[in-house]
């Protein structure tokens, strides 16, 4: 039975195929998603892959698949590429769409949502949270190119006993509820007592109903240190806390271990957009709008926390570096009213183990940075009292000035296409290059929503010609800032297509 190494899964109520608990896997008698998911460990081989057929799974799963080791992973994807949702919105007591409990898995190329209607305010009758991802325990993990959206709690949740696990090319948007105070929800909680890294790259976090990323514990943890060893990297992450009507955190590295052994260390942050709405034709830059905070409680600061190359993007407190003890900051771009620092800082800035240099600040004030229960400063004042930043600049709000394409990325759901993050502060298109992305050969593209898919344009070039990108306010955003997915298309194939349907039998 289990010397194939391919297996095929198909929805229970499949009307051709469907999945069942007395399959062997195979296509003619497929397995249903949650006898897929029970492997035991004495049954796999490394390699193996579960192929997840079209349609809708509709369910909360828990997976307890073993693999052997880091290098023959498990696979459970979606086959070629269909469409296949896991619904959530199915009568249950399980917290999360899709529990994951095992080592050496990778999981891509699927949704993960709640289908149709169903109570996201606290207090309703059949409310419950339930998480798109629960990661529970199990190292050496990967989720790639997954879509979690529309859940009513957190997207995905990557707990302390889950080292080693990457968060790759994944779309997290919409996730969270109402609570009786505020909105909750984040995009994606991190935590990770392992030794080992972990990798969040190339996301698209954004509308979820409380924070985006949240690196945080508001425990001791008995002792154990499990908020650290995390490397973000170019991810874009914007618009958090919108659905629930106030713009908070996109990013917050933070612990409240009032005994100060759980302190946030060795975390990583390069080349990301945290991007908050932002009229830029304003010289205000007024309200709360909070994009990267640093640091909770002053018994527990981060240490050995770096920010690289980032651009964030918020209101007046945009950024808030509140307890520090170890920081480096360099060659990041900041736009807000001001800089905050909590003046617990005071005790650690003079040191070696702050260094900034190279950053962009954008600022309402020209006093743009300010220590609470201190002073406000100058970037010159700044520069002279603390001997930091010697390599930076400071200029005012209506000088900003960005590359037009902020991120670009391949897109793993269509044959051709890229992912992209568009820049214009005046609201106008952006034109991208096809030679650039590698469209050569191509003549015609469609631009789509980067949540839905939805198609937005259609249009067609030759090779003296640039895409024009058109800005809107799709997902919420300003007409600034834009994220979508150009797909390019191959004309031979599209033809092939059309004959198909027509004459099916010449195929």
């Amino acid at each position: 039975m289990f010397g194939q190494q391919e297996f095929h899964v198909f929805p229970a109520d499949h009307k051709d195929s469907p999945g069942s608990a007395s399959g062997d896997g195979s296509l003619a008698r497929p397995w249903d998603l949650q006898t897929a998911l029970n492997w035991k460990k004495s049954q796999l081989k490394g390699g193996y892959i579960v192929w997840l057929h079209g349609g809708i799974y509709n369910g909360r799963f828990v997976s307890t698949i073993q693999g052997e080791n880091a290098r023959d992973k498990i696979v459970v994807s979606a086959y070629a590429r269909e469409k296949v949702v896991i619904n959530g919105n199915s009568p249950s007591k399980r917290k999360a769409v899709l529990e994951v409990r095992g080592s050496h898995i990778v999981f891509k190329n699927f949704e993960i949502t709640f289908l149709g209607e169903f109570p996201r305010r606290q207090g309703e009758k059949g409310f419950m949270v339930v998480d798109g991802i629960s990661h529970v325990s199990g190292k050496g993990c990967s989720f790639f190119n997954l879509k979690i959206h529309n859940n009513p709690g957190s997207g995905i949740g990557s707990w302390k006993r889950t080292g080693g696990t990457t968060i790759e090319n994944c779309k997290i948007y919409n996730n969270g509820y109402f609570s009786k105070v505020r909105g909750s929800g984040v995009g994606l909680y991190v935590q990770n007592a392992s030794d080992r890294m972990r990798v969040i790259q190339n996301n698209f976090i954004f509308n979820n109903y409380y924070k985006g990323i949240q690196v945080w514990s508001a425990s001791s943890g008995k002792g154990v240190e499990f908020i650290k060893n995390v490397l973000f990297e170019n991810n874009v992450v914007f618009n958090n806390g919108l659905p629930a009507g106030k713009l908070v955190d996109n990013l917050i590295i933070a612990s409240d271990d009032r005994s100060g052994v759980n302190r946030p260390r060795n975390i990583r942050v390069n080349s990301n957009v945290f991007y908050h709405n932002t009229d830029f034709n304003s010289r205000s830059n007024s309200g709360n709008a909070p994009s990267v905070t640093l640091g909770y409680n002053a018994r527990a600061p981060i240490e050995d926390v770096s920010l690289n190359a980032n651009i964030i993007i918020g209101k007046n407190n945009a950024l808030r570096i509140l307890h520090a003890k170890s920081l480096s900051f360099e060659n990041n771009t900041i736009y807000a009213g001001y800089v905050h620092f909590n003046s617990s800082v005071l005790a650690h800035i003079n040191s070696a183990k702050w260094k900034f240099s190279g950053n962009r600040y954008f600022t309402k004030r020209n006093k743009a940075f300010r220590i609470s229960r201190d002073s406000d400063y100058t970037i010159d004042e700044w520069q002279k009292r603390f001997g930091i930043d010697s390599e930076s600049r400071w200029n005012q709000l209506s000088q900003l000035e960005l590359k037009p394409v902020l991120f670009l990325n391949k897109n793993h759901d269509y044959e051709k296409a890229y992912d992209i993050a568009v820049f214009d502060k005046l609201g106008g298109p952006v034109s991208i290059d096809p030679d650039k992305i590698e469209a050569s050969g191509y003549k015609s593209y469609h631009i789509r929503n980067i949540g839905s898919g939805e198609i937005l344009v259609s249009g067609s070039f030759d090779g003296s010609r640039k895409i024009e990108v058109p800005m809107g306010t799709f997902n919420g955003t300003a007409a600034n800032f834009g994220v979508y997915t150009i797909e390019f298309i191959d004309e031979i194939k599209r033809r092939q297509s059309f004959l198909r349907k027509l004459f099916p039998w010449l195929f």
